[in-house]
């Protein structure tokens, strides 16, 4: 199992970046939110899903990342450099914590659902979580949470109940400013 942290500090593709964390309760989510803005990278990052290929990271992309308080998956809305949507990146979790220094972070555990703009949904990794569980990278238990919360997750999205979509995109818009959250006044 991998932990995977917020500020993605190794991630060596991104040669300038700037990342913010705030922690947030409110009547829609309680937990972290981080904005991860890339300003120069080596060279973009395309995905393929289906029969279509996505950009989800160049120059002036940015990522807005929800860290729900007990949960065990992690939404990441992926943007492109006028604001767009690219696609939801969702990773199933054994469990999230943070820092001392305040970076969020997760512990992976291999599934993943994506949704792109044009709405279609995809389970990743599925032979990731199979050949871990083989290995005993993980436990069973592990296992069985990491496919339990994938289908409640696909469930939700097809019932058009996670509220992740629209709550991205609004506060993409409410607030953020130029790579940073906004500053209350």
């Amino acid at each position: 199992m991998k932990r995977k942290f917020g500020d993605r500090a190794n991630w060596r593709r991104i040669t300038r970046r700037h990342f913010t964390s705030r922690y947030v309760e409110c009547e829609q989510f309680t937990g972290y939110l981080t904005l991860y803005t890339i300003y120069g990278l080596k060279e973009p990052l395309w995905k393929t899903y289906g029969r279509h290929t996505y950009r989800i990271a160049d120059k002036g992309y940015s990522w807005l990342q929800y860290y729900p308080k007990d949960s065990h998956f992690i939404v990441t809305a992926m943007f492109d450099d006028k604001r767009n949507i690219v696609q939801w990146y969702i990773d199933i979790c054994k469990k999230q914590g943070v820092t001392d220094q305040g970076v969020p972070w997760f512990d992976d555990l291999y599934l993943d659902v994506v949704v792109v703009k044009n709405g279609e949904v995809f389970l990743l990794d599925e032979d990731e979580l199979e050949d871990a569980l083989r290995r005993n990278d993980i436990t069973r238990d592990d296992y069985r949470l990491a496919k339990v919360t994938a289908r409640n997750l696909l469930r939700a999205i097809d019932a058009h109940e996670f509220p992740y979509f629209m709550m991205s995109l609004k506060h993409r818009d409410q607030l953020f400013h130029n790579g940073e959250f906004r500053r209350k006044k």
